[in-house]
């Protein structure tokens, strides 16, 4: 990149925070900027940039340690990306990965790319061999814009690619497919409408992964109506504005930390603080240092600050707000009061999903409502589910049963439009994963409904509770990870027989674990197997404990009965079976005796 295009940055003048505003007006608020999207269908996210650096060029949008994009830069940079499109001769439709850490360039990718039609994978840095390939195949994508730094993890995709898509390296000038100098003689000014096509707020932007319930990652797909919808509500509902600064330091291949994010900011003319990643050790001299007023949490984030030890700054900033989402009750208040945080935004939504809750009052432990003036355009429900199979429970009539206030079932959004009384479900790149999620005659013949594959329960007073996950997909260290994807390249190691793998409550940790119970032969090495899942999987997704059993019981149908291993968890005093646990310093699988179970139950070692 330019010189010119990166910029110096100084905190402002400290100020005084903002008064809270009610409920009721950061609703209005919310609502008054989401409004205005269907208005102009032509005007996209990009333009929103593009304001913003006519009224004030000079204000920093994008802030890092390795580069600095004043509004003025971004919009800039947005163009550039726009003209490397044309100029690559990306049409309207192709798709383009990208595979980037985070930083200001990133956002500015994809919001050039997908000005002119281009729709722009964000695939998660982290995966690895088949994990990495896979979600390029799903994309079908023609170009590649790969971090110089990250060539030898694309390396270990290459052999499972169905073809070879045209590969762009980022950050390297000295070989024939650097990006960097094509970009740098592209144009910055405002894109002609003749480079524009025919983009509006209905066409996909993005492809964003996610696990689902079962299987591979899965490609949602997100239409530029979608964006600038998560941009207007949580710009609205955060009370957002120029002078705001938000601490961003979750992936940005990930919806909140890519998009809600650095987007919510970006609608209101504020800032946005880009991290390349989360350390509890940092956090806070983060926070002071670049002077932020809000950042952005998922819950074992916020477990990870509590546990650490106390920082001088922790309390030394001018935050007015958190927002995020997964902050358990168990600890939201004692959160809250060390860290001296004036207010929590919990909210709950699924990339894919129809509907968000925002739990805008504040309330410990529940992850949101929907008020009474937007019940009627953005219906949600709960059903009840089997616990052991995940299938919604009918009535003699056939149609589901919606659950009693305080009890759990699997969360559910009414697909339509908002003044049909719907939400959108926009779906993924695949037409039968799609179907899997549509829940049909629910509450009367013939509808449909976004199964959100979470199990929730509602309290008197209208706030939803999450409790946890439907089927066998589990979440851990921030990541929803499948049980297939792991089994797959468990019983691939050498040695073993046969697998079943299930989610385990870890005392103290947030989520659950991935435990996987093996049966194998003498050919089996358990040092082979950790070498082998650290080519197969990212680290979130090993397996914490391994089981060694004899056999496994499976059903008449020979589908594996999963629910009993997974009730019996990892305690050596009621289990017989051999256990391993992995070591999170080594990564080796070490036997869990008695005495390094109580050491992980008192924190000692912590997995």
């Amino acid at each position: 990149m330019s010189a010119e295009t990166t910029e110096q940055w100084a905190p402002p003048e400290n100020t005084s925070p903002r008064a809270k505003p009610s409920a009721a007006k950061s609703w209005l608020k919310a609502i008054e900027l989401t409004s205005r999207i269907e208005a102009n269908p032509s005007r996209l996210f990009a333009d929103v940039v593009e304001d913003w650096s006519n009224e004030q060029p000079d204000r920093p949008a994008l802030i890092s340690e390795t580069e600095t994009f004043s509004y003025r830069t971004l919009a800039e940079r947005i163009n550039r990306y726009a003209r490397w499109a044309l100029s690559a001769g990306i049409e309207a439709g192709d798709t383009v990965c990208l595979i980037m850490p985070s930083r200001p360039d990133y956002i500015a990718a994809w919001l050039g790319i997908t000005k002119v039609g281009g729709v722009v994978a964000l695939i998660n840095t982290r995966l690895v061999g088949l994990s990495l390939s896979h979600c390029i195949n799903v994309a079908d994508a023609d170009h590649v814009i790969l971090a110089d730094e990250l060539g030898g993890v694309f390396e270990t995709a290459l052999p499972y690619l169905n073809r070879a898509p045209k590969i762009w390296i980022h950050g390297s000038r000295g070989n024939d497919a650097s990006i960097d100098a094509m970009l740098d003689a592209m144009d910055a000014i405002p894109l002609q409408p003749s480079e524009r096509r025919a983009v509006t707020i209905n066409g996909r932007a993005l492809l964003i992964y996610t696990s689902g319930t079962t299987g591979l990652p899965k490609a949602a797909s997100i239409s530029h109506r979608r964006i600038l919808n998560w941009g207007g509500w949580f710009a609205g509902l955060t009370g957002a504005s120029i002078d705001d600064r938000l601490y961003d330091c979750l992936p940005v291949y990930h919806s909140v930390g890519g998009i809600v994010a650095p987007c919510s900011m970006l609608c209101a003319g504020g800032s946005v603080v880009l991290a390349d990643k989360f350390s509890a050790s940092e956090f806070w001299h983060d926070i002071v240092r670049w002077d932020c007023t809000l950042f952005q949490y998922i819950g074992e984030l916020c477990r990870y600050l509590l546990r650490a030890p106390p920082s001088e700054y922790e309390t030394g900033h001018r935050l007015r707000l958190a927002c995020g989402n997964g902050l358990r009750g168990d600890i939201w208040e004692a959160f809250q009061a060390r860290f001296a945080i004036p207010q929590v935004l919990e909210f709950y939504a699924a990339t894919e999903g129809n509907f968000s809750l925002y739990n805008v009052e504040g309330k410990p432990g529940a992850i949101g409502r929907i008020p009474p003036l937007l019940a009627h355009r953005f219906p949600a429900a709960i059903v009840r589910v089997d616990m052991d199979s995940g299938a919604p429970v009918r009535g003699e009539d056939g149609l589901c049963m919606a659950c009693v206030r305080g009890e759990a079932g699997e969360a559910v959004g009414r697909i339509g439009v908002a003044d049909e009384g719907g939400g959108r479900f926009e779906g993924y790149t695949d037409a039968e994963e799609t179907e899997k999620k549509v829940l049909r005659d629910v509450f009367a013949k013939g509808d449909a409904w976004f199964r959100t594959g979470d199990l929730m329960k509602l309290d008197a007073a209208g706030f939803f509770h999450f409790v946890d996950r439907v089927g066998d997909t589990f979440r851990w260290k921030g990541e929803n990870v499948a049980t297939s994807e792991v089994n797959a390249a468990v019983t691939d190691s050498p040695g073993v027989v046969d697998a079943a793998t299930y989610g385990v409550a870890v005392p103290g940790a947030d989520g659950r674990a991935g435990m996987a119970a093996i049966v194998v032969d003498e050919g089996f090495d358990l040092a082979q197997l950790a070498d082998h899942l650290s080519r197969r999987l990212p680290v979130y997704a090993h397996p914490v404990v391994i089981r060694l059993c004899a056999a496994l019981d499976t059903t008449e149908t020979f589908k594996q009965k999963k629910q009993q291993l997974a009730r019996e968890g990892f305690d050596p005093r009621l289990v017989t079976d051999p256990l391993f646990f992995r070591d999170p310093a080594s990564g080796a699988y070490r036997e869990l005796a008695a005495a390094n179970y109580a050491r992980i139950l008192d924190g000692s070692i912590r997995l």
